[in-house]
């Protein structure tokens, strides 16, 4: 899906990150993989904006709420999602589905956003009406009721039980919206002077002593242009690669990660689906593939 970008070409990221062998490469670890294809959605060509502070919402709704179901039942069959995408509004879905199968189990679900955005506007906060930059606010109870309601009508993420990783890009709004709602926030300044290990140590320890169920939602725009120059919302001074399959390894490290996402992988802009390749191999790491 591409409707929550501002940018066309998402939509032909989990494309692009077949072509790389995603599949392939878990197989390669020992996870039997099944791929449940794509989920159908219009096109921006077929629809017509009705609010320009949140574009394309019914279509995006639609589409997340089927997300939802079947991240919902995947979870309930005793499997693993690891959701494609795809601009970053999929995580409505994706963290809805996770949310109402951890509530059907009385459990409590803690997010891991990996981000370069803290993806935490409000329609009043966002100064461009893309839903992208809205997925977690909507999680943690904000933002349109549409999108809310997707999964159920409660809360599927209380914000304290939050850390985003990579922060380098906010607006204004959405600061403080962030620091107002106690997310726990870990910025490129804060790598920069402490390094990856000590910051996803306390990042993880901020969260995990909280929760049941652990869900990560990578966005590639955490990572440097350098390293991934086809994405979404490009920004400059990013994770390296080192610090970007740390990351992943500790994250395998902890034995938590219920749920993934990988999203913003954008072919068009991409330089001979280095991006993509890169996106797999990341996956790979948080999975559990060591150097030694």
């Amino acid at each position: 899906m591409d409707l929550g970008a501002g940018r066309r070409g998402v939509d032909m990221g989990p494309s692009a990150m077949r072509i790389a062998g995603i599949g392939d490469r878990l197989r390669d670890l020992g996870y039997g993989v099944i791929d449940g294809g794509d989920i159908t959605i219009k096109t921006q060509e077929e629809q017509k904006i009705k609010d320009p502070r949140l574009k394309y919402l019914p279509e995006i709704t639609r589409a997340v709420s089927v997300l939802a179901h079947r991240v919902s039942a995947s979870m309930d069959d005793g499997r693993f999602p690891l959701v494609l995408g795809g601009d970053h509004s999929i995580a409505v879905g994706t963290v809805s589905g996770v949310a109402q199968h951890a509530r059907k189990r009385k459990k409590r679900l803690g997010v891991l956003w990996i981000d370069a955005h803290g993806d935490f506007n409000t329609p009043a906060s966002s100064p461009s009406g893309n839903i992208h930059g809205m997925p977690l606010a909507v999680c943690a109870g904000l933002g349109p009721h549409e999108l809310q309601h997707v999964g159920g009508r409660f809360r599927k993420v209380d914000p304290k039980n939050v850390a985003i990783i990579g922060l380098r890009d906010l607006d204004s709004g959405e600061r403080k919206n962030l620091v107002k709602y106690g997310v726990n926030l870990f910025s490129m300044e804060e790598i920069d002077r402490h390094g990856m290990h000590r910051v996803m140590r306390k990042a993880l320890d901020s969260i995990l002593r909280r929760v049941d169920y652990l869900h990560v939602s990578f966005d590639l725009d955490s990572v440097d242009p350098v390293y991934a120059p086809g994405v979404g919302t490009p920004v400059r001074g990013g994770l390296d690669y080192r610090e970007s399959h740390l990351l992943m390894e500790m994250i395998a490290e902890s034995g938590k990660m219920t749920s993934m996402e990988i999203v913003e992988v954008n072919p068009i802009i991409d330089v001979r689906n280095q991006s993509a390749e890169f996106a797999v191999e990341l996956v790979q790491s948080a999975f559990g593939k060591k150097i030694l």
